[in-house]
């Protein structure tokens, strides 16, 4: 445990109180926006604004004062979009800080029963692990499988797995009557174990029908806001 620690990188300490929020938020723009394509005088300003503290060079007139018109209409172009940008940035540090719990991109395919115990016994203790133990050319497993690869998308804290029932090295305890099965853990524990699936939903089903029933147990964690939701607030204000 502990060498996991200190294998962890630190957190990027940021500055507190009003003042410190504005000179972060100064030093986001100046970082994010494209140096090379600013006049001199402009990447100047930005370069000033975006340090809190006071210039040696009296003759700058002291970052600490008002802020000057030019300073405001340099400031104020595409604002909008910039602000929304760190503000995501703010909540996703946020996130990182409280520990949350690491993300996933897809669907993660296990290739032994090993591979299978290091997910469970391994993962870290806030991520739900949901494992779809299949096998192919029983029923219902391959829609299954693209429902998870739905779902991985929809819910990146969650690990979804996959394994055939013969690399689990348990194949006698996974015939086709129980396939396709769902396992799902949470620091080390199963907290849900369910064989044959598919027997919960109608013949044609989709992710939607499997998110709906794992939601019923209270298996998924809340669902995150997705890549458009920058695009749905701007509409919305």
């Amino acid at each position: 445990m502990s060498d996991r620690i200190a294998d962890e990188e630190p957190v990027a300490v940021t500055h507190t109180g009003p003042k410190g929020v504005i000179n972060d938020w100064r030093k986001f723009k100046l970082e994010s926006m494209d140096q090379e394509a600013l006049p001199p005088n402009k990447r100047e300003l930005l370069r000033q604004m975006s340090s809190p503290h006071k210039p040696r060079d009296s003759c700058v007139g002291g970052i600490n004062r008002k802020m000057s018109a030019q300073e405001y209409e340099l400031i104020k172009e595409d604002d909008e979009k910039s602000l929304r940008k760190y503000r995501k940035q703010c909540m996703q540090e946020m996130h990182e800080r409280l520990s949350f719990g690491p993300k996933f991109e897809g669907v993660y395919d296990l290739d032994s029963g090993e591979a299978f115990l290091e997910v469970i016994e391994k993962e870290h203790r806030l991520t739900v692990v949901v494992v779809h133990i299949f096998k192919d050319g029983v029923q219902g497993c391959e829609v299954l499988n693209s429902c998870m690869d739905c779902l991985a998308t929809e819910y990146p804290s969650v690990k979804f797995c996959r394994i055939s029932a013969a690399a689990t090295g348990a194949g006698e305890r996974f015939s086709d009557d129980v396939l396709p099965a769902l396992l799902v853990y949470k620091a080390g524990e199963l907290l849900g174990n369910f064989l044959a699936v598919t027997q919960h939903f109608s013949e044609e089903f989709f992710a939607t029908d499997v998110e709906a029933f794992l939601n019923e147990y209270g298996l998924l964690p809340e669902k995150e806001c997705g890549p458009g939701a920058d695009e749905d607030e701007a509409d919305v204000e």
